[in-house]
């Protein structure tokens, strides 16, 4: 009998976790995709409404939320083109958006003035963002590129006439971070190359510039304080990660703010300088810290104690924050928290109520050897009904770049793929961010070569898995990411069964001589990150260039484009496309018409996500 009760509980655990397995849904994807993104989150100047863009209508629109009775307002009816709002006008009350054409990423700015909408920014090869407001807030800050394509000047709009007046003339490439707030400063950034920035501050009227990176090192302009005696920057000078560091203007001492094991990632002040939010980018996710600046207390928000935030907004008065969290298994959403009442108020729903995130799975940060010893850190997504006795295939995932970076959060295809019965490992390989300035560095030069094999590596632990088909795994990943599943399919053909590449290079030449005009600022540092197409170094760029070596591909691939992507242009994944095919290999090729560097479009991914798992399931599970 003992021995009886002793097993009872484990037969009870195998009966209830067989019962679970059986009971996972698998969602179509428009059901996934029903589910909505949102984005922004600005407060009106009295924090009675907050504005936000969302995809419900299956592209971005701008809504509106009467924080007094929770009544929502659809703002704008877009059909083509996505809109982002950038907030209010404190003055006048009307909302300021940006938004591109079908892709091209030239956003230019607008208003909505009696109920009509007025492009601030007009030019057929403009590029525009809205850069904040001045210390009267009559006047609007605009950084466009119309003079020179190159480079991005910064203009004030009157709030009133929309009359428009140069306040600083970019002739040197330089990146503006930020401005003070009693108009009089700039803080401007320079690219060297992936170890070296230059930081300056910029007297706007008598034009005086001034260094304030005193190391070699990289810098990163954060803000001022309110009276701007102090702005802060951050910086990674003799550290592996950036820390903040805060600059007196009136002597030169400067301080140490805040420094962890992790990139501070960003941090700034509240209106009245009574907060300080600093987030931290610690293993793939952010870690926001909410400080009182009176005592160095940290704020506790009521409610969100099982969120990841992701980043929060004061109201001016400061007595309301816009917070916007999610997890791996729902997409984000956006909350007000009421300091004074501590409560917290959901203002999207973005999860389909026919979901249950239970049917979805969670992140998991795992590390693994590569060839060479070094430890690559990876996020892993596991099919509920992955085990020893139901062996899943799997993909190795790769992010964009180069130097990006895979993170835990919310992913519709990765969530699609695994729900219906694909493992996923998003490879954070050697040269991603967020692991310090050493493991960032070591693929410069090397591309294609050690992150590759890091990928392959991916591969082997997979493989390893007792719960993982060692025959089916393939690779996917988008922009560098699809870069480097081609790569895998050229030059490592009998590692990958299938290959998924989203947009990706495979001809650096040609990109690198075409980069847009827009990215003048950072052509010189991805130049000495990638090598120069104009040099000897086009030599080993054509090497590493999946395109001329289509000759060694085995497996079938497919290829998702945007005929309007300004990065990787539309003929990069043709001339792939049919290179492969010349030399015999099986290819499916999905182009979308009015796309660019990515997919906005609900119809868009939905169409591409589905393309994906037919292809996968006919080829590779």
């Amino acid at each position: 009998m003992k021995v009886f009760l002793k097993l009872l509980p484990l037969f009870i655990l195998v009966i209830s976790c067989t019962e679970s397995e059986k009971n996972i849904q698998q969602y179509s994807i428009e059901t996934l995709m029903s589910n909505n993104r949102s984005s922004g989150g600005s407060f009106s100047k009295d924090a009675s409404k907050l504005v936000y863009s969302s995809d419900k209508s299956g592209i971005f629109n701008i809504y509106e939320v009467n924080l007094e009775n929770n009544i929502e307002t659809q703002i704008t009816d877009s059909k083509e083109e996505s809109f982002f709002v950038r907030g209010y006008s404190p003055t006048t009350g009307e909302v300021i958006y940006s938004a591109d054409k079908g892709g091209n990423e030239n956003s230019h700015v607008y208003i909505i003035r009696d109920e009509k909408s007025i492009d601030l920014t007009p030019g057929e090869n403009t590029r525009a963002s809205f850069f904040g407001w001045t210390n009267d807030e009559l006047g609007m800050y605009i950084q466009s590129n119309s003079r020179d394509p190159r480079f991005f000047d910064l203009y004030e709009i009157n709030i009133n006439t929309l009359d428009s007046k140069m306040i600083f003339k970019n002739d040197a490439g330089y990146v503006i971070n930020d401005i003070s707030n009693n108009d009089d400063y700039l803080v401007l950034n320079i690219n060297i190359s992936n170890t070296e920035q230059k930081l300056f501050l910029y007297e706007i009227e008598n034009k005086q510039l001034s260094e304030i990176s005193n190391q070699i090192a990289n810098y990163s302009g954060q803000n001022f304080n309110k009276n701007d005696e102090k702005f802060f920057y951050t910086t990674n000078y003799d550290s592996e990660f950036y820390y903040l560091m805060s600059y007196n203007l009136s002597n030169g001492d400067r301080k140490v703010e805040y420094k962890t094991n992790w990139d501070v990632a960003f941090s700034y002040l509240s209106k009245n300088d009574s907060y300080r939010v600093i987030a931290v980018n610690e293993d793939a996710q952010n870690k926001l810290t909410i400080k009182n600046t009176n005592d160095d207390s940290e704020l506790n928000i009521v409610g969100t104690e099982n969120m990841n935030i992701n980043s929060v907004t004061f109201s001016d008065d400061e007595k309301m924050i816009r917070i916007s969290a999610g997890s791996p298994n729902s997409p984000g959403d956006i909350y007000t928290y009421d300091l004074s009442t501590n409560k917290l108020n959901k203002i999207t729903s973005n999860l389909n109520s026919d979901i249950n995130p239970n049917d979805l799975v969670n992140a998991e940060v795992i590390r693994y050897k590569s060839f060479d010893g070094l430890e690559i850190p990876a996020i892993l997504y596991k099919p509920h009904s992955a085990k020893k006795g139901n062996k899943v295939p799997a993909l190795v995932w790769v992010h964009g770049g180069p130097g990006g970076q895979s993170r835990v959060g919310y992913r519709a295809l990765i969530q699609y793929l695994v729900n219906h019965g694909y493992a996923i490992l998003a490879v954070n390989n050697r040269g991603s961010s967020g692991y310090g300035k050493t493991f960032y560095s070591l693929d410069d030069q090397n591309h294609g070569e050690g992150d590759l094999q890091d990928c392959v590596w991916g591969k082997k632990w997979l493989q390893e898995q007792a719960y993982i088909d060692p025959d089916k795994i393939g690779i996917i990943g988008g922009s560098y990411g699809g870069f480097m599943t081609m790569a895998a399919m050229t030059f490592e053909p009998e590692e990958f069964k299938v290959g998924v590449n989203i947009y990706g290079v495979t001809n650096w030449i040609r990109t690198l001589r075409s980069i847009p005009a827009f990215w003048e600022t950072s052509r010189k540092r991805l130049y000495k990150e990638m090598g120069d197409p104009y040099t000897n170094d086009s030599l080993r760029l054509y090497d590493i260039s999946p395109l001329f070596h289509a000759k060694n591909i085995k497996n079938p691939f497919m290829v998702l484009q945007g005929a309007n992507d300004p990065r990787v242009l539309q003929i990069e994944s043709d001339e792939m496309v049919q290179e492969a095919r010349n030399a015999g290999a099986y290819v499916e090729y999905v182009l979308f018409e009015d796309a660019g560097h990515g997919f906005v479009k609900k119809d868009q991914q939905i169409e591409g996500n589905q393309k994906i798992l037919t292809f996968l399931d006919n080829y590779l599970k």
